[in-house]
């Protein structure tokens, strides 16, 4: 294909947009760095023209798009009839969208702003998530009937500064307020970590429920970053029965303790007289026993990667596990328990996996004694595992240390099953009642 030098910003802006991309994901697709998006729109506006090889990647856009469509393991099928539209806000690696797709869903609308954990939706949805949710207007996203939203939970967790809405992480909750108010859907899953249940004194989770559900009268301080367009959907009332509940993956099959809080509402202006204290019910724990071992690679599988890597790249050197080792019991002489945490195959759950996980495992290590080895962390496809993804979720699109963070900050696949089908009885008994 050959173009002018004059054409080429008109075509890369109509490349782009035909792909649906913004200018920092198209950046992102062509391996630029965190001033691509610059770069990009000085492309379109002629200010400066691409790289031989940058323009043959920008030609080749188009069918390497396709071609992450048509081998993307989780595509939407488009012969499936839909039973509702939803959004997928925080999306991470899509580990909310999949139980509600597989329940007839069709997601029309997805934000992901880092470019690592896009490239891993991409490579399983074949779907280049949107990025920076506060660059993007709600008038540019679709109407649907759930929106869900896994929003950060760095500013309310154990590991973060528990700074809560002083912290711009903490404030991108009301980048949900604000699609809620021009949108309406008629039913929302929100989720973060058990702590901010009481952080404050359970004071942020109050303010969150009373502004989901109209009752907030306080104004958000001036000085809490947050952009334009949710600082003004602030002055709109919502109208949303809500309800939340801590629940625990181990419960729900998966050797895995990790708690959650999950927030559900449904839309009061438009089911009416709906009771939902009624009709909607959390989902019940099968509570099953869980066993580590469950989760774990074959000593074959481990051998195989050995061999794929040319060297065993999960068992921890002498160095760190010496390290560990001391640490521990530094923490034990000062009479904590902190330090690293050893499981074998009978171990009922391991501890929480966390976005930390890539850089020592302390928190999961896996006892190799029996073979003379030092511990080793979890590989890749065994996180999948414990996060409850299924076994044709791809795993390798980027780095081990980019999915270790990824499944580390996702959900727990099997818990968001159980209350997509909760949620999606209760809208189905709603509309049934809402047409009496």
């Amino acid at each position: 294909m050959t173009t002018s030098i004059k054409s080429k910003p008109e075509y890369i802006r109509s490349i782009r947009e035909n792909l649906g991309l913004g200018r920092t994901e198209f950046a992102n697709l062509l391996g630029m760095s965190s001033a691509g998006e610059r770069t990009v729109r000085g492309w379109e506006e002629g200010e400066h023209y691409p790289t031989p090889v940058k323009w043959n990647a920008i030609l080749e856009l188009e069918s390497v798009m396709r071609s992450h469509l048509e081998s993307a393991p989780f595509r939407h099928n488009p012969e499936v009839q839909n039973r509702f539209r939803f959004i997928d806000l925080f999306a991470g690696i899509g580990g909310i969208r999949l139980p509600f797709q597989k329940l007839g869903g069709k997601c029309v609308f997805t934000s992901e702003w880092d470019k690592f954990a896009q490239k891993t939706y991409l490579a399983n949805y074949g779907e280049m998530p949107n990025g920076d949710i506060t660059q993007i207007k709600t008038a540019d996203i679709k109407e649907h009937d759930i929106l869900l939203g896994g929003f950060p939970c760095q500013a309310f967790s154990q590991a973060g500064l528990k700074q809560g809405f002083s912290d711009t992480r903490g404030t991108m909750f009301f980048e949900i307020q604000r699609i809620l108010v021009e949108k309406r859907p008629k039913a929302f899953l929100l989720e973060n970590v058990k702590q901010l249940k009481g952080h404050d004194k359970g004071r942020t989770l109050k303010t969150i429920v009373d502004i989901l559900k109209g009752n907030h009268k306080q104004e958000i301080p001036t000085d809490i970053p947050m952009s334009e367009e949710a600082r003004h959907a602030l002055t709109e009332k919502l109208n949303y029965w809500v309800d939340f509940k801590v629940l625990r993956a181990a419960d729900f099959g998966v050797p895995q303790n990790r708690e959650r809080i999950f927030i559900v509402g449904f839309d009061k202006d438009y089911f009416g007289d709906v009771d939902f204290n009624d009709i909607f019910s959390w989902p019940t724990p099968p509570c099953i026993p869980t066993r580590v071992g469950d989760i774990l690679q074959t000593r074959s599988e481990l051998i195989a990667d050995e061999i794929k890597y040319n060297k065993d790249v999960y068992t921890i050197s002498d160095k760190l596990w010496a390290g560990h080792q001391k640490r521990k019991e530094e923490h034990k002489t000062k009479g904590n328990g902190f330090g690293y945490t050893l499981y074998n195959s009978e171990s009922e759950y391991t501890n929480t996996i966390s976005a930390r996980y890539y850089k020592d495992g302390s928190e999961i290590l896996i006892d190799q004694s029996e073979v003379g080895k030092n511990p080793r962390k979890l590989t890749p496809r065994e996180c999948a595992r414990l996060q409850g993804f299924p076994e044709n979720f791809i795993v390798d699109a980027v780095s081990q240390g980019q999915i270790y963070k990824q499944f580390g900050n996702s959900v727990c696949m099997k818990v968001i099953d159980a209350v997509a089908e909760q949620m999606l009885e209760t809208l189905d008994n709603a509309e049934a009642l809402r047409q009496k």
